[in-house]
């Protein structure tokens, strides 16, 4: 049985809720019909899979990757197929320079903007903090169910955040502080100087004002190796097909190709750092990142079951603390935030990996006794980006002579916050989908107006 909603207010708000609108189960909520459209994502990473399963309990039909098929016109109906392109998949059994991005993300979730402080278009700011609280429902419903949070590797968990001065002197730090206090989220608590020593935290940390102020919530945690199997395996059970295949040019000159080859009849640009040669879009980057994995079994320092951080932008030397339990093992040590450099060529002798480490013994020196993972010690990859962060829309352009307006659909450019924006953003998706195949005429992103989603909470004194 479905766990009954502890926020009324959610089921009216959100554009897609789990038990609702999604099934965590191996089954569909809702069955295709014969006419019900296909879908061909391009991309099995967090965002691809989140959409797969987004359109799977929609009622998109799935089949095999095949030759060209007979057309027919698509059922506004539940949509019913869904064949996931990817160049790679999830895995663990090959070595950390297999992994995906999706697996090498620190995946806390947090509201926006995220620690590593690149998110800061207006526009899709605006559409961020609707898109993560979409994201923190789904997965706090995951994680509420104990069998399904073993399964997923989903938990909710303390996340503490640190400030160098008081929060209510900061105008944007407030700001986003009233903003998380009446956005949903669970187990608020603006406990100050004393949250500094409950998490063990040194409150001369960096010199000066050292580490004066902190509040805490309550955030999704995901352990995103055992995340990403779950959601490969999810997909399947539900009738998702998979073809193992890039796309090596702008996917608007392969969309009729694609749509033939896979009796397809709209495709999702979902494929992350190539968004710049699949979606011809010149502002994508990487921001390199790179975690020091390290024992948390208790043995050489106090268990941490409780992320910790300081972002990029109040860090006193412009450096972020990042703190994160990944699993029962394993505590993750960060971050690394370096634009526009996209080699996998980090070292644990590399001095900014130093730096990393001697800020984290700085901030929690219990820290100093910690043990590297001796199978895996250091984690890095690519965070996409893009100049004015998420992107998703519809593609605008049509091709010369074109009858109708493309049924591309992108959602790329989630930098650090894949995991965070990942059901918000499917929502977006199946609406821009159902747009398409209506043959509506799409429209640039602007502004989405942010309310707020319960009364803000009374702050709690330690």
């Amino acid at each position: 049985m479905a766990p009954s909603s502890n926020n009324n207010g959610i089921n009216a708000i959100h554009k897609l809720v789990m038990w609702r609108d999604l099934t965590p189960y191996p089954r569909r909520l809702v069955n295709p019909t014969p006419n019900s459209p296909h879908v061909l994502i391009i991309g099995g990473g967090v965002t691809g899979l989140v959409t797969a399963w987004t359109l799977l309990d929609r009622g998109y039909k799935a089949s095999n990757a095949s030759p060209i098929k007979p057309r027919r016109e698509p059922d506004l109906a539940p949509c019913a197929a869904v064949t996931i392109m990817s160049k790679a998949w999830a895995n663990y059994g090959s070595g950390p320079a297999d992994r995906l991005t999706a697996q090498i993300a620190g995946a806390l979730w947090e509201y926006p903007p995220a620690v590593c402080g690149s998110h800061t278009d207006d526009i899709s700011l605006s559409h961020a903090k609707r898109w993560c609280m979409t994201a923190y429902h789904a997965w706090d419903a995951i994680a509420s169910v104990p069998a399904l949070s073993h399964a997923s590797g989903v938990r909710m968990l303390p996340a503490g955040f640190f400030f160098p001065k008081p929060v209510l002197d900061d105008p944007a730090q407030r700001f986003k502080m009233v903003e998380i206090m009446g956005s949903g989220v669970r187990g608020f608590r603006h406990a100050g100087p004393g949250l500094v020593g409950l998490r063990g935290v040194d409150g001369g940390y960096g010199g000066g004002a050292g580490v004066g102020d902190a509040y805490e919530i309550l955030s999704p945690v995901i352990d995103t190796d055992q995340a990403m199997m779950w959601l490969m395996t999810l997909v399947l059970s539900k009738g998702a097909s998979t073809v193992t295949e890039s796309i090596d040019g702008d996917l608007l000159d392969y969309e009729e190709d694609l749509l033939a080859r896979f009796d397809a009849d709209a495709i999702v640009n979902a494929t992350g750092l190539s968004g710049s040669t699949v979606a011809a879009d010149d502002s994508c980057y990487p921001l390199r990142g790179a975690l020091l994995r390290v024992i948390n079994d208790g043995t050489d320092f106090p268990k941490v079951e409780t992320a910790l951080s300081i972002s990029a932008d109040t860090a006193l030397d412009g450096e972020i603390i990042f703190l994160v339990p990944r699993n029962d093992n394993i505590l993750l040590i960060g971050g690394v935030a370096q634009p526009h450099r996209g080699e996998l060529d980090i070292t644990l002798r590399d001095p900014v990996i130093k730096r990393m480490r001697q800020r984290a013994e700085k901030f929690l020196p219990a820290l100093r006794n910690a043990r590297l993972d001796p199978d895996y010690p250091l984690a890095q990859g690519l965070r996409p980006c893009r100049g004015r962060n998420v992107r998703v829309e519809r593609e605008l352009r049509r091709k010369r002579g074109a009858m109708r307006p493309s049924r591309i659909v992108h959602s790329y450019g989630h930098g650090g916050s894949g995991w965070s924006l990942s059901f918000g953003c499917a929502a977006d998706v199946l609406e821009l989908i159902e747009e398409a195949l209506r043959g509506e005429e799409p429209a640039a992103m602007d502004f989405d107006p942010f309310y707020v989603v319960s009364k803000p909470a009374t702050p709690i004194e330690d």
